[in-house]
């Protein structure tokens, strides 16, 4: 049996702006991947390597997570959740949800996937004597991701934005913290990690530490990256072509290509329906096209929904470009 680690904290607090209009109808974190929701992925991955407590911070549409993880005996954990009525950040956050922590403890972000040794990263955090210890991999994409810069003793120096030559390694969302790191935070403040409190502990030799992992690491940023890694998860898990949700109705007439469903969803006669995400509850009239488009129902925020790029209203649906 694999010996207990300790707890975890998942972020899964955040708006999820980029992920818009999917993250009108859930939170991020709850989105499905591959028919899971990824929020589920993460704690199924966690009690698998040992982590036993896991707190999930809450605030965009908590609904949609707390009805699918309740109190996690069903994935293997016991969960409790830290509630934000203001969004705090990625370091106010982990402030707020100390009361339900370790004094040492993983922290996961919620809009990435990557199988991390969590027993190895805690193994190189405790020979470091670190505070804080960041699992990173060479960058996929330099101009798009910022990333860790680290000395060859693998002591974090700095952090770089998007497009720096110096060939930053990428941050998989993966970390384990001593909780005084956040201590010298107010409760209740909002505050960030990377670009905040980090770089202050930087002014100080031995605090933030990088360890390589080797692993895919797939990002959940955009809709474009969500429909990618919805369709690479069900294909390295040998589901179908177009992963579907619940109670889906297709009609044998439709033609569904490299594209995502999700629950309660209706496909008419003559449907064309390609590399496009349809959420939940959306029904396609007979005849319908789509070509690399997302699509939510409403009602919305009508000033948030109007504003996304591209965005088209058909019935009571909104449409918009992937």
């Amino acid at each position: 049996m694999t010996a207990t680690l300790p707890p975890a904290l998942v972020l899964a607090a955040g708006l999820g702006t980029r992920l818009r209009p999917l993250t009108f109808c859930r939170a991020k974190a709850a989105v499905p991947v591959a028919g899971v929701p990824l929020v589920c992925r993460h704690l199924t991955r966690l009690a698998a390597r040992g982590v036993r407590d896991v707190v999930v911070n809450l605030h965009h549409r908590p609904d949609t997570i707390t009805g699918v993880v309740g109190d996690g005996a069903a994935l293997g954990c016991r969960v409790r959740y830290s509630w934000e009525r203001v969004l705090l950040g990625s370091a106010g956050g982990p402030r707020r949800a100390l009361p339900l922590l370790d004094d040492r403890f993983f922290l996961i972000n919620g809009d990435t996937l990557c199988d991390v040794d969590l027993r190895d990263l805690l193994d190189a955090h405790l020979a470091r004597n670190a505070r804080v210890t960041l699992a990173v991999t060479p960058n996929p994409a330099p101009r798009r991701y910022g990333g860790v810069l680290a000395n060859a003793d693998g002591w974090v120096r700095g952090f770089a934005r998007a497009g720096d030559p110096r060939d930053p390694a990428h941050f998989v969302g993966v970390q384990i913290a001593d909780a005084s790191v956040f201590e010298t935070l107010r409760d209740g403040d909002p505050a960030a990690s990377i670009g905040g409190l980090y770089d202050t502990l930087l002014a100080h030799p031995g605090q933030v530490a990088a360890h390589h992992i080797v692993g895919r690491v797939h990002d959940i940023g955009t809709t474009a990256d969500y429909l990618e890694t919805a369709r690479a998860v069900a294909a390295d898990e040998t589901q179908p072509a177009v992963p579907r949700g619940l109670r889906n109705v297709v009609h044998p007439s439709a033609r569904l290509e490299r594209s995502v469903l999700w629950d309660d969803v209706t496909v008419g006669a003559g449907c064309v329906v390609r590399d496009c995400i349809l959420a939940d509850g959306v029904r396609l009239v007979e005849g319908t096209t789509l070509n690399r488009q997302a699509v939510v129902r409403m009602p919305l925020p009508p000033e948030e929904a109007t504003a996304l790029p591209g965005a088209t209203r058909a019935g009571d649906l909104l449409v918009v470009p992937i």
